[in-house]
């Protein structure tokens, strides 16, 4: 969900023009459409040392960190919607980017928190989106983004939100 909300930042995409499916296999990490109906995607084996060794080695490309795809041995690739029972993040990651305002630094809080307690043994796996949920419903829609205290202060106050729900979730379990 978080990567929906910086494509639209970065790119200046709707919201409704990010689609996201769910690729099984891991191979295929980004597909743009273009208005002439072709597809243009990024494939590699599926390992976080590719982008982040691009990032680090940047505008250089590091000399196959990771291996290559064997074309012969990999016989399909799979796209499918996601279900919005299992993705619930992704539906808030809509929600709150489409409100705008401090509401994604909330998500970003909210999930690092939730994921955090999960790490720790205080949640399970399902909880995390509940947490998340819950959190957001404390935050008060705000205008634009001024500047970096403003995001900052709302991280400050959705952590501590989210604490607070995380506390409560344990108390009550």
């Amino acid at each position: 969900g978080l990567e929906v909300i910086e494509a639209h930042e970065l790119f200046g995409i709707s919201y409704d023009q990010i689609e996201v499916v769910v690729h099984p296999q891991s191979v295929v990490h980004s597909m743009v459409e273009f208005c002439d109906g072709s597809t243009l995607a990024q494939l590699s084996m599926p390992d976080m040392r590719l982008p982040i060794g691009y990032a680090l080695a940047y505008p250089e490309r590091l000399d196959r960190p990771i291996g290559v795809i064997d074309w012969s041995k990999l016989s399909r690739l799979e796209f499918e919607a996601p279900d919005p029972v299992a993705f619930a993040c992704l539906g808030l990651a809509y929600q709150a980017g489409r409100t705008g305002g401090t509401a994604p630094a909330w998500l970003n809080a909210a999930n690092e928190v939730a994921v955090d307690a999960f790490l720790d043994g205080r949640l399970d796996w399902l909880g995390i989106a509940d947490v998340v949920s819950e959190t957001l419903e404390s935050h008060v829609t705000d205008g634009p983004v001024t500047d970096l205290e403003m995001v900052l202060d709302a991280d400050r106050q959705a952590r501590r939100v989210a604490g607070q729900v995380v506390d409560n979730r344990v108390r009550a379990a």
